[in-house]
């Protein structure tokens, strides 16, 4: 194990993260984990590593770190392109840098959250069976907390001469200016809402609120009236929708509690839940329904795509930095 790379700029919120911490919540951790697994799987698949090895997870930008050793990084998420030693290149893409060279995200143009992983992953202390850091609860990552400068972070992977870069395809890219239609799975709760309350929230948009964060989406707009003002506290699942007291729904992310009092008018699309993530504040998005059965269908599909040999297929070769 070596040291891999320095920490020059951590900009407002960068932080280690892998797929989260499983089968704690009842000792109240948190799961944690990367907020859009899409762009954080493709990241590692482009240096051939598992999907989930630990990487960074960028917030808005700023983001410099210095190169310690001969490696292989890849970038996706927000960032359409970065700078390498001052050049831009395109992001989704996997380069080989060396020892000295400099890897600059400016502020986000579009999107909210990169990704930056290196062929074997960052290796750091698991706790409680992962990386994911929770600032809350101070574990995780170096110390329990957000990167910051000065920080170095260590990987014992060895670069093997010709090992090819790759890029995503052009059309598995996403694209975070899109207004997103984000489907809901209705919960055991649904039924306890009025006709018109539902009704409201499937046919009202809704705009992100600057409030929102790692543990929660808060959403502005017409009010969902709530069937009570709370409920006995029980278990909270990823992607739920609370509505509280005051009408305005709250979708529960990667750094929830793991008890909540809220009722629950049910939960996104997990997929939906990573596309939520990237929305910056004032961008407004709608809901529709979706069966259980077609929301398994297509969470199967995308996690089965990311374990098989399909993804490599679709990978692009690209020429060396």
């Amino acid at each position: 194990m070596s040291l891999a790379i320095r920490i020059i700029k951590s900009g407002p919120g960068s932080s280690v993260q892998d797929a989260g911490r499983f089968g704690f919540q009842d000792q109240g951790l948190s799961v944690g984990g990367a907020m859009d697994e899409y762009a954080s799987k493709w990241a590692n698949v482009l240096l051939n590593n598992a999907p989930n090895l630990p990487l960074i997870e960028i917030t808005l930008g700023n983001f410099e770190v210095e190169i310690l050793k001969t490696v292989r990084i890849a970038i996706t998420g927000a960032h359409k392109s970065f700078a390498i030693n001052g050049q831009q290149v395109p992001g989704w893409a996997s380069y080989q840098l060396k020892t000295g060279d400099r890897l600059l995200l400016d502020w986000c143009s579009s999107g909210l959250r990169s990704y930056l992983a290196i062929a074997g992953g960052f290796e750091l202390e698991s706790e409680f069976g992962s990386v994911s850091t929770v600032v809350r609860e101070r574990i995780g990552g170096l110390d329990g907390g957000l990167l910051k400068e000065g920080d170095v972070l260590p990987n014992g992977n060895i670069l093997h001469k010709h090992e090819a870069l790759y890029s995503t395809p052009l059309d598995m890219i996403a694209n975070y200016d899109v207004s997103i239609v984000v489907r809901v799975i209705l919960g055991s709760q649904s039924h306890l809402f009025s006709p018109e309350a539902l009704n409201t929230f499937f046919n009202s948009p809704y705009v992100i609120s600057p409030k929102s964060d790692r543990m929660g989406i808060r959403l502005s707009g017409a009010i969902v009236d709530p069937p009570m003002a709370g409920i006995l506290s029980e278990g909270v699942p990823f992607g739920a929708i609370q509505i509280p007291p005051d009408g305005q729904p709250i979708i529960m992310m990667k750094d929830r509690q793991t008890l909540g009092g809220y009722p629950k008018l049910g939960a996104i699309l997990p997929i939906d839940a990573f596309r939520l993530s990237q929305l910056t504040a004032g961008k407004s998005i709608r809901f529709s329904s979706v069966s259980i059965e077609a929301a398994q269908n297509i969470m199967i599909a995308q996690y089965t795509f990311f374990k098989s040999t399909a993804v490599k297929f679709r990978l692009e070769k690209q020429r060396n930095h």
